[in-house]
């Protein structure tokens, strides 16, 4: 028997059957969900979605359901808030797993990237953070903390760590609005060996909610990276959170030869 949801039938990367079990029973709102991701399909980027109202009256539920429905998409990245409306959100920023710097990624797709600062702080190292920056404790250590922009809409925020050592001026001479790895690279000649980095989802914090501009309840992605010059000897810590609506995240895997002088080549490119 021929099955319309099989997964030949569907978007390479869709979920199989479109969600729906085998059994064919699906909440309300995921049936309204379905239908107003095809809606958004036609809609285009930057196109207006109908209210609340007039979904419920179209669908014939109540607008407790469309509510949960577009609560799912808005989560997605599928849709934003513009205003006392909702449109259709663009495609998701695709930042690569390597070496090569958020500035860089971002621009790779058009998008003009940038940072605001929050904070630039010096402090003696603690215990835990000495052997990742490369310092003993209680020798300097600078913090910078700085919001990442896309095209002026804030997507993440960055705590990044190194020691004093490495960047003695790095309240005089570097523009936080500017590539951190360009700097270290080309005014201090300090070049990226390999780094380490993990990936988890949280919630952000009030704090960082608010700096992002976001609701507490939105997932983030929260990359914790740890990164060495060529000479492998500890240069820097950083804690980055993404905005899970706007991101996704891309990796070329190969042969673990293969793949590490990929990563150091990659660390030539950084900008």
């Amino acid at each position: 028997m021929d099955n319309p949801n099989h997964p030949s039938d569907q978007a390479p990367g869709a979920p199989i059957r479109s969600g729906i079990p085998e059994h064919g029973r699906i909440p309300k709102y995921y049936a309204v969900k379905a239908k107003v991701a095809s809606l958004i399909d036609e809609l285009g980027e930057g196109g207006l979605l109908p209210t609340e109202r007039d979904l419920a009256v179209r669908y014939e539920v109540s607008r407790e359901t469309v509510r949960q429905a577009l609560r799912e998409l808005l989560l997605e990245g599928r849709l934003r808030r513009q205003g006392r409306g909702t449109v259709v959100a663009g495609p998701k920023l695709e930042q690569p797993l390597s070496l090569a710097s958020y500035t860089e990624g971002v621009r790779r797709q058009g998008r003009r990237p940038g940072r605001g600062l929050i904070s630039l702080d010096r402090f003696p190292c603690p215990d835990a953070l000495a052997p990742e920056v490369g310092v003993r404790r209680g020798e300097p250590v600078w913090h910078m903390e700085r919001v990442l922009l896309a095209d002026d809409e804030r997507v993440g925020l960055e705590s990044t760590y190194v020691s004093e050592a490495r960047a003695p001026r790095l309240d005089k001479d570097f523009d936080p609005d500017s590539s951190f790895y360009a700097y270290l690279r080309e005014e201090l000649g300090i070049t990226f060996g390999d780094a380490d980095e993990r990936i988890e989802t949280v919630l952000a914090t009030p704090r960082e909610a608010l700096l992002i501009g976001t609701p507490p309840a939105l997932p983030m992605l929260l990359i914790h990276r740890i990164s060495r010059d060529t000479a492998g000897r500890p240069l820097e810590r950083v804690r980055t959170l993404y905005r899970g609506d706007r991101f996704s995240f891309t990796a070329h895997l190969g042969h673990q030869g293969q793949a590490q002088g990929q990563a150091q080549d990659q660390g030539q490119d950084q900008g």
